[in-house]
C-alpha cells in the first residue's frame, strides 16, 4: 500500500510540475473575460455566473476566458506536502520545491495590512458578502501561516517563524471580533464582521501554535477567547454548524475537520485541556457520520453527495492528525486514500473536482481544492506509513 500511495504522489507531482503549479479554482467564475461583463455588476447575476461555472459538469473555463493561475492557499498546502515528502524520503528535490513555494508566498503577500496575509486571485460573490480579489481571508492566512510554522520547524530558518508572527499581527490588528459574553469570534474577512466557526478556530489555532514558539500573550489571549466561542456552540449531537446565523446552519465534512484540527492545535500548543472532552466527542461524531463503508467521504451530515475532493484530502489529513489518540484512524485514512485514488485520480496524475453521482464526474483540475490538498494529505499518509514500517 505504501508503494501505491507513493506512485500516486509521483503522478500528481509530475502533473503539478508540468502545469507550473497552475490550475483552476472552483469559485473563479468571475474571472471570465467573456461572461463577466454580462453580469452588469449585479449581485445575483454574479452569483449565477460563479455558481454556473463551478457546478457545470464540464470545465467551461477555457471557453469562458478563465485562465489557469497560481493559488496562494494552494501554495501553502504544497509547502506542507513537499516538507512531508522531504521528511519521508530525504530527497533534496522536495525541500527545493517547498522552498520555491515559500518564496512565492513571501513575494506575493498582500500590501496595506498590519501583517503578512493572502487572499483570492479572483472576485468572490456570495449571498452574504462580496469579496474582491486581493482581500485576505483568515482561512487562507491561517492555513498558510501553519505552512510557515512547518517550514520553521523543519528547516530551522527564523525568517519562516517571522512570517507566521506577522500573520498573527494581521489577525490581531486587522480583523473585527464579534463579542459573545467573555468570548469572541474572529471575523472571516477584514471588510465586514462575519462569524464562521472554521474560520474563527483556524485563526485561533495559528495564534496558539505561534504562541508556543514566541510566548506572545496577545496571541494566547485571543486564541483562548475564540476557541471558547466555538466550543460552547457545539450542538447536542457534538457537531458544529458552519456558522451560527440562521442561513449558515449546515454541517459538512471538511469544515468540521478544520474545527477539530484547530482545537487540537490549541490544546497541544497551550497545554490548556479544558475542551478535551468536547474535542473527543466532536471527533467521534465526525468519524462516525461522514464516511461510507468503502471509505468514500460524505459531504454533508445528512447526505453523501456530492463526493468532493476537498472532503477526501482533509479527511486523510485530519484522521492522521488524530492517530495519536485513535488507533483506528490510520486504517480509515488509508481506506479514504484508496477510494480517492480509485475513483478520483486521472491517468495524467491530477485529481477530479467532484462526483455528482456514479455516472457524472466533474473532472476540472482545481489547484488548492484538490491537487495541493491531496499532495499534502497523501504525503502525510506516506510519511506515516514509512514511520510505521520502521
Amino acid at each position: 500500500m505504501k508503494d501505491r500511495i507513493f506512485q500516486s504522489i509521483i503522478n500528481l507531482d509530475k502533473w503539478l510540475t508540468d502545469n507550473n503549479y497552475k490550475a483552476y479554482d472552483p469559485f473563479d467564475g468571475l474571472n471570465s473575460s467573456i461572461l463577466r461583463p454580462l453580469t452588469f455588476n449585479n449581485k445575483y447575476l454574479k452569483i449565477a455566473l460563479q455558481q454556473g461555472i463551478r457546478r457545470f459538469p464540464i470545465n467551461m473555463r477555457p471557453m469562458a476566458g478563465i485562465p489557469k493561475n497560481y493559488s496562494s492557499k494552494g501554495m501553502g498546502f504544497l509547502v506542507r506536502g513537499y516538507i512531508r515528502l522531504h521528511q519521508a524520503t530525504g530527497h533534496q528535490k522536495y525541500a527545493d520545491k517547498a522552498k520555491f513555494c515559500l518564496d512565492w508566498l513571501i513575494k506575493n503577500r498582500l500590501n496595506g495590512y498590519s501583517g503578512a496575509c493572502w487572499g483570492n486571485h479572483f472576485d468572490y460573490q456570495s449571498r452574504v458578502f462580496y469579496l474582491p480579489e486581493g482581500v485576505p481571508t483568515i482561512v487562507w492566512v491561517a492555513l498558510i501561516g501553519h505552512a510557515f510554522l512547518d517550514a520553521y520547524e523543519h528547516f530551522k530558518k527564523k525568517k519562516y517563524l517571522e512570517i507566521a508572527e506577522s500573520s498573527c499581527e494581521h489577525i490581531l490588528q486587522d480583523l473585527e471580533r464579534y463579542k459573545d459574553g467573555d468570548d469572541v469570534c474572529i471575523s472571516y474577512i477584514p471588510l465586514e464582521n462575519k462569524q464562521v466557526h472554521n474560520a474563527n478556530t483556524l485563526g485561533a489555532s495559528l495564534l496558539a501554535r505561534t504562541y508556543s514558539f514566541n510566548k506572545n500573550q496577545s496571541c494566547l489571549d485571543l486564541s483562548l477567547k475564540a476557541i471558547n466561542y466555538t466550543a460552547k456552540y457545539q450542538r447536542k449531537d457534538n457537531s458544529w454548524f458552519y456558522g451560527e446565523p440562521s442561513n449558515l446552519h449546515w454541517v459538512d465534512n471538511f469544515h468540521t475537520a478544520y474545527v477539530l484540527d484547530s482545537i487540537k492545535h490549541y490544546i497541544q500548543s497551550t497545554g490548556d485541556t479544558r475542551h478535551e472532552n468536547r474535542l473527543e466527542a466532536g471527533y467521534n461524531y465526525w468519524k462516525n457520520n461522514f464516511f461510507a463503508d468503502d471509505g468514500a467521504p460524505e459531504y454533508y451530515s445528512d447526505k453523501m453527495l456530492p463526493l468532493d475532493i476537498q472532503c477526501a484530502s482533509q479527511a486523510i489529513d485530519t484522521l492522521l492528525f488524530f492517530s495519536d489518540i485513535d488507533p483506528e484512524s490510520s486504517k480509515l485514512a488509508l481506506k479514504v486514500a484508496n477510494w480517492t485514488i480509485d475513483n478520483m485520480q486521472d491517468k495524467s496524475g491530477y485529481f477530479y473536482y467532484r462526483k455528482y453521482n456514479r455516472l457524472l464526474t466533474n473532472k476540472t483540475p482545481t489547484l488548492h481544492w484538490g491537487q495541493a490538498t491531496m499532495l499534502s494529505a497523501l504525503s502525510s499518509l506516506y510519511k506515516h506509513l514509512t514511520r510505521w514500517e520502521k
